[in-house]
């Protein structure tokens, strides 16, 4: 069986967690296997973590699809994205918000943001900007954002992400604790609010509003 049977197999399954169509459908045209190692191109389709380098992973497919499920992506949205990673998530993403929208994505190593540059290249998403620096921050220079989605664990919301975010505006970011991980959705009107969705597994946030900072990796 071909990569994009195995990817069609993939968003059958993901279906049963209630995810929107337009999620399933981006994540149907986005070749996951040009993101990871060659080592693990076999696995690219099961739903699980990766690893990729530098001690990070990529996110399993289904809390990829739970997070752009959250967000409510739409077309022409500004989103920003902390944590590149492989750059898989900011490629679903461009799919979702499409030609008119833009996905600016911040990676603290700058040998993960070149890698994920060069396969971003393959692929036939040109509105996404890759950018090496200090994601707990967020990216002043674009703000305000319609979304924001955050791939590595803060120890609490980053003021700076909720100041960057628009009126209206959703973002995603998991929380740790000493004992455990949640997800949570900001919502951000007059008021922010703030919900559980659940427990996860993430590789800490790194950076000035992060757990660890880098030269403690």
């Amino acid at each position: 069986m071909g990569p994009a049977e195995l990817r069609t197999h993939l968003i059958k399954r993901l279906k049963h967690y209630g995810i929107a169509t337009n999620v399933l459908d981006a994540m149907e045209k986005v070749p996951r296997e040009l993101f990871i190692p060659e080592q693990q191109k076999p696995y690219a389709y099961q739903d699980t973590p990766l690893s990729i380098e530098m001690g990070q992973t990529i996110s399993a497919p289904h809390m990829v699809a739970i997070m752009c499920n959250l967000l409510e992506i739409e077309e022409g949205m500004t989103i920003l994205e902390v944590g590149t990673g492989s750059g898989y998530h900011a490629a679903v993403m461009a799919e979702l918000t499409r030609e008119k929208g833009h996905v600016y994505t911040i990676e603290c190593y700058e040998r993960l943001a070149q890698n994920a540059k060069e396969k971003l290249k393959r692929t036939v998403y040109t509105n996404i900007t890759v950018i090496t620096g200090d994601g707990s921050e967020g990216l002043k220079e674009h703000a305000p954002y319609d979304r924001i989605s955050v791939a590595a664990a803060a120890p609490e919301i980053p003021q700076p992400l909720i100041d960057q975010l628009k009126r209206g505006g959703r973002m995603v970011i998991p929380i740790s604790t000493r004992h455990h991980q949640e997800l949570y959705l900001v919502t951000k009107n007059h008021k922010t609010r703030i919900e559980r969705k659940g427990g996860v597994a993430f590789v800490p946030l790194t950076g000035k509003y992060g757990i660890e900072s880098k030269h403690e990796l």
